[in-house]
């Protein structure tokens, strides 16, 4: 009689059986060459920036044309259709609710603090905000704002988008975003905008220039006497937007000044509109930021205990000194430290107001600083609803880039020279340095350890699994890739050498062993970008992980081309997950596989573009993809029948049926689309490879 088993000791008796068939493939446990490869991407890419650096700074006017050719360029300036929606009377100032349309529909909330005293035109102060909870009602936001208009300024902020009034991904059954909190949302659009080749900040940087229209368009303004100033996100707009309108006269960003180098050796590349591609590749820094502003005046506002490196902003504040001080400006750059961490805290508030006062009015500010009775969201909000979602609809950043994207009319066919240009292709067919870390006998398997260079700074891991033979006889070969490790991947890799080829599985960059350990501490970040560090840093100096790892995966094509047991017409490629795409675009570059089996890919870029919401794709991006070609048309530069496409995915990560698989490879029509049955075993699928 067969004892009655549970589910869960039935699971755990299959799980100690496949440990014990699988060999040890990893090197981190027991080699000391390994110990530094979860450091290996990050180091690399670190290097790569500072081989970018300027030995000078880069001249203004390139500076500017470059950022916003990063940005994807700016939109066109359209009527603003502003109106009050209410006015708040508050002591000594008033603000008035104000809803305008940065684009066509789609709606900015704002406030606009006006003072109850004094004579106009009076200075103003544009406000850009960072993350902090309730929008424009944060209450330290209404502190600064209400200070201003006490004081004789005119001060405007308004909700970015996916904050405050202006929730791009809103729940109304959960009273909230899909997506909380709002630097996630950020990213999610960041990530879309990336595949239609713009840059979240196209929308964000926009919102502001607006807002500085409709600021000048006010009667009791004086044009010739506007700052501008915010705190971590909203600093990070102060500085872009200074760079990019001569129509400001004073700025002082707040918590956001560092320097690139820093921000890498510390919490690495932020949400994705303090992010624009190809700005590290330029050799780019938070300096020339400042010198695009140079001579006027400029005041860094740092704080002692802050995530953004002090060290950073000094150092910028040192190089730029000498700039300000050669265009015989040195009094109009200054910085300001408050020991304190991040935040528009009341010491440099006060070193703010005193730099606008300086400036703007030719006076010092008065001492201090009087509480302000902080409104309620409810009171500042300017629908009725307290959100543009539900009030007034209109379009998000995802419909607009999503016209974007349609706009494209992306082609359904590529060369590969449009490949190879897009991808910033380096072509290497000279086999790869090796070095062999022994091997063992799993029953009729032999495992070889390797690790060969693929380039300076980046050694991949891997093994090579085969039957032993005697005799020379050329065989099959199998590159195999997953972006969970080779330890994943180890019974598809098994199944194929029992079948006769001779399979090489690889941890390309970033990849199983060599996954840095910012990736892999489980958060929700992680969970929604995966590996964002390295991918937004890749982006940031004009590439892309697709391509690094495409790189890895022609290196290893030739080392097993240069085996003498191995047929080199008979060289195929397997990936899983966000390693196919890298796989699919190295043999579209040229890399002359066989067969290719891309397993768990996402089915298109469009799809992202389609899609409100995505997950774990970012390292399958390469940015500004549809200008040229989308997935299925790398598919399609293949004959017939070459290529197999398994459990191709949506934008959340779910597979497709094959209906909706084949539909995506429409103009791909030799693609072979397969949806995984759950008992069919993945040998059978992969077998396919050798027919």
């Amino acid at each position: 009689m067969r004892p009655a088993y549970s589910p869960l000791a039935i699971a755990l008796l299959i799980a100690a059986g496949a440990a014990a068939q699988e060999p040890n493939l990893d090197f981190l446990s027991g080699q000391t060459d390994g110990r530094g490869l979860r450091e290996m991407l990050p180091a690399y890419l670190k290097q790569q920036v500072r081989s970018r650096r300027r030995t000078a700074p880069a001249p203004v006017e390139e500076f500017r044309r470059r950022f916003i050719a990063g940005l994807g360029g700016l939109p066109q300036r359209t009527p603003l259709n502003a109106r009050v929606a209410g006015i708040l009377q508050r002591d000594g100032y008033r603000v008035e609710k104000i809803v305008f349309e940065s684009q066509p529909g789609l709606f900015v909330t704002a406030n606009l603090y006006l003072p109850a005293a004094g004579t106009p035109p009076y200075p103003a102060i544009l406000f850009p905000i960072g993350h902090e909870p309730g929008g424009k009602a944060y209450p330290v936001w209404q502190q600064i704002l209400a200070t201003f208009a006490r004081r004789g300024f005119v001060a405007l902020t308004w909700d970015p988008a996916g904050q405050g009034e202006r929730i791009q991904h809103w729940d109304e059954a959960l009273g909230d975003s899909k997506v909380a909190p709002s630097t996630t949302e950020h990213t999610i659009l960041g990530i879309q905008c990336l595949v239609t080749g713009d840059a979240l900040a196209r929308y964000t940087i926009w919102d502001g220039i607006r807002a500085l229209d409709y600021l000048l368009s006010r009667p009791g303004v004086d044009q010739s006497r506007i700052g501008v100033t915010g705190n971590s996100g909203g600093g990070t707009h102060t500085a872009y937007l200074a760079t990019l309108d001569d129509r400001f006269h004073a700025a002082a960003p707040s918590c956001f000044i560092t320097s690139w180098q820093r921000l890498l050796d510390t919490i690495g590349p932020q949400d994705a509109e303090q992010c624009i591609p190809g700005f590290l590749g330029a050799g780019f820094e938070h300096g020339d930021l400042v010198r695009a502003f140079s001579p006027k005046p400029y005041l860094i506002l740092s704080a002692i205990r802050d995530f953004f490196s002090l060290e950073g902003a000094r150092s910028t504040y040192a190089a730029v000194k000498a700039d300000y001080s050669a265009a015989s400006a040195a009094d109009r750059l200054s910085m300001a430290e408050s020991d304190e961490g991040h935040g528009y805290s009341s010491s440099l508030r006060l070193a703010s107001y005193q730099w606008f006062s300086r400036w703007l009015k030719g006076q010092p500010a008065p001492a201090g600083e009087e509480p302000v009775p902080p409104a309620t969201p409810q009171e500042l909000a300017c629908t009725k609803t307290g959100q543009v979602a539900t009030s007034l609809s209109g379009q998000t950043v995802f419909t607009l880039n999503r016209d974007r994207a349609r706009a494209l009319n992306t082609p359904a066919t590529v060369s590969r020279d449009a490949v190879r240009r897009r991808l910033g292709w380096r072509e290497q067919t000279a086999p790869p340095r090796v070095r062999a870390y022994g091997s063992e006998r799993r029953g009729e398997l032999l495992v070889e350890k390797l690790l060969y260079e693929s380039e300076p700074g980046i050694q991949v891991p891997a093994v090579v699994v085969s039957q032993p033979r005697a005799g020379a006889t050329p065989r099959p070969a199998v590159l195999l890739t997953s972006a969970r490790g080779k330890h994943a991947a180890w019974s598809e890799a098994r199944a194929l050498a029992l079948r006769g080829a001779i399979v090489l599985a690889i941890d390309a960059r970033g990849f199983g062993e060599t996954r840095p350990e910012s990736a892999t501490n489980g958060g929700s970040w992680q969970a929604w970008f995966g590996d964002y560090d390295s991918a937004m840093t890749a982006v940031m100096l004009g590439g892309s992980l697709v391509e690094q790892r495409a790189y890895d995966i022609q290196r290893g094509f030739y080392l097993l081309a240069a085996r003498p047991d191995v047929d080199r017409q008979r060289i195929h490629g397997a990936a899983q997950g966000n390693a196919a795409p890298a796989l699919l675009h190295a043999a579209a570059a040229g890399v002359p596989f066989h067969r290719l089996l891309l397993d768990g890919m996402l089915a298109s870029y469009r799809s992202v573009a389609e899609a409100p919401v995505h997950r774990g794709i970012f390292e399958s991006v390469v940015p500004g993809a549809l200008h040229d070609y989308d997935l299925p048309a790398l598919a399609a530069l293949f004959p017939a029948g070459r290529v197999l496409v398994v459990d191709a995915l949506s934008p959340l990560g779910v597979p497709l049926p094959a209906e909706a698989a084949r539909e995506q490879f429409r103009a791909a029509a030799g693609v072979r689309i397969f949806a995984r049955r759950i008992e069919e075993p993945s040998a059978e699928v992969y077998a396919q490879l050798l027919e």
